[in-house]
């Protein structure tokens, strides 16, 4: 790590997180390159080195920040006075988080396997947290999504969030190739879709 006030070295490290989000906006993880960050960046390309030593790892920080904004999201919602509405309220947070499903669908192995573990550790405290305040959330809401209820919950739900990317998603070629093949395609937003799910995992 570089030389420098804390408060640097934290505005460096967003800057380049900011080039990779950006650039993925358009972009797959294979395309995205360190040159490409740092051509993004206010400082020299190899000072990137300083903070990340991989893409990869530049993505699992950003993964990393994704999964902080939903869990502030999550913890900022009141308790919801039946299925329906947290069905409704736990969606509209993910609704907002499209980069994170994106990740967790397309790319989270190729990123786990190519950063180093003690950044991997440090993801996964902030994704163990995302789970605490869904617990929370499920808590607040009523006394029968606690406990036993509240882990058949989300061990059903966060197995969940690694599929709904792909089936709100659709690029030209898909749809293409879903016309030849006849195949009926139903657009669903993410919303929609894990609105739907939860308000059945409720009952």
């Amino acid at each position: 790590m570089p030389k420098g006030s804390e408060a640097l070295t934290h505005a460096r490290r967003e800057e380049i997180i900011d080039a990779c989000a950006a650039l993925y906006e358009t972009m797959s993880l294979r395309e995205i390159t360190i040159k490409l960050i740092g051509a993004r960046t206010s400082f020299t390309r190899t000072s990137i080195y300083n903070y990340f030593e991989t893409k990869e790892e530049i993505f699992l920080a950003l993964l990393r920040r994704e999964y902080e904004a939903w869990t502030a999201d999550l913890d900022a919602l009141p308790a919801q006075p039946d299925a329906a509405a947290l069905a409704d309220a736990l969606a509209r947070t993910l609704e907002r988080r499209g980069t994170m499903l994106r990740l967790l669908s397309m790319n989270l192995y190729d990123i786990e396997a190519n950063s180093r573990v003690e950044n991997l550790a440090a993801f996964k405290t902030v994704y163990a947290a995302s789970m605490q305040a869904v617990r929370r959330l499920l808590a607040r809401s009523g006394p029968a999504l606690s406990g036993p209820a509240a882990e058949r919950f989300l061990y059903a739900f966060y197995p969940f969030l690694f599929g709904i990317y792909p089936y709100t998603t659709v690029t030209p070629k898909q749809q293409q190739a879903m016309a030849m093949a006849g195949v009926e395609y139903p657009r669903l937003s993410v919303c929609e879709i894990t609105r739907n799910f939860v308000e059945k995992l409720l009952g």
